[in-house]
């Protein structure tokens, strides 16, 4: 198995990351990573899923996520052409104060705050740099984390939804007034 990372261009509708969550849910395939957030036009979301798949697998799940109604467009968002980046931020016991400024500095990541024992560390890189410096963290007693889940978009001038709303003819959903949830 590989990982895949998939961006999905979604209609902003109530109900649609359920739909999405639901089909990988009934096929028994593991979602990595998932962030949702808005574009640049208000009438679209856009998912980045990662997935660790069979490449054949990968193509069963990009038809049936194309089967959803609320589903605009898919893109495999191949490492080798795309930039991808997670956000991290970690609550680090401050015993080691200046240890931790060190590596936070290392790490060009930014302390966000500094209460009560506890220095909050914000980062944000690649995944292995991610990883590499929750590591370096770790011996410090790390007491809270959450990650963002990796976002990528295609290097240069590319934008996938200028490729794909103008190959299926659509300007902007805005343009063309709400359509229609055939799946509510």
């Amino acid at each position: 198995m590989s990982q895949h990372t998939l961006a999905v261009l979604v209609e902003n509708s109530p109900g649609v990351l359920a739909r999405v969550a639901s089909l990988f849910s009934r096929r028994a395939y593991n979602i990595d990573s998932l962030a949702v957030g808005p574009t640049e036009n208000p009438d679209i979301s856009r998912m980045t899923i990662v997935l660790n798949l069979d490449g054949h697998v990968l193509d069963q799940v990009m038809a049936q996520l194309y089967k959803l109604v609320n589903v605009i467009a898919i893109s495999e968002m191949p490492l080798a052409s795309t930039v991808h980046r997670e956000l991290l931020l970690v609550k680090v016991s401050d015993k080691k104060s200046s240890d931790i400024h060190a590596v936070v500095e290392k790490f060009h990541a930014t302390i966000v705050d500094e209460t009560e024992g506890v220095i909050t560390v914000e980062a944000t890189g690649e995944t292995s740099h991610i990883a590499k410096l929750l590591a370096a963290l770790t011996p410090f007693g790390i007491k809270e984390l959450v990650q963002s889940g990796l976002v990528a978009l295609e290097r240069g001038s590319a934008a996938l939804s200028d490729r794909t709303l103008s190959a299926q003819g659509i300007s902007t959903l805005h343009e063309l007034g709400t359509q229609a949830d055939y799946q509510n």
